[in-house]
């Protein structure tokens, strides 16, 4: 079971998962840092204020939503799908751009080298 566990472990597909996690977790960070420390103070709080709700956060109903937590996790989640997107195109377009090399001109099959050598026999 251990030799199992090490072979599944030494697989690429295993190794690549855990790399893309922890590269994950970082980037989560970064962003949940963009969208509280730039884009609300630079762009939301100025929306709030202008529509004279400068505390969303603090804002409840009667139910107890907080609605300012719920819009930062909508525009970090929002952030983080546009990232994504911009790179599976930027792989994309990569893999486009690297074309196979062309084929090799494809020798005679086999019927075709039969058929000379049987000519040749004849001559």
């Amino acid at each position: 079971m251990i030799s199992e566990f090490k072979d599944f472990i030494a697989k690429g597909n295993a190794m690549d998962l855990a790399v893309g996690v922890i590269i994950g977790a970082s980037f989560g960070a970064i962003v949940n840092s963009l969208v509280s420390d730039v884009i609300t103070p630079a762009l939301l709080n100025p929306a709030l204020k202008a529509a004279q709700v400068e505390d969303l956060a603090g804002l409840k109903t009667d139910g107890g939503i907080l609605y300012g937590k719920f819009l930062a996790a909508v525009i970090s989640f929002l952030v983080i799908a546009f990232v994504i997107f911009l790179m599976v195109k930027g792989i994309n377009s990569m893999k486009k751009k690297e074309e196979p090399a062309p084929a090799a001109p494809a020798g005679p099959t086999q019927e075709q080298l039969l058929a000379e050598i049987r000519d040749l026999l004849k001559k």
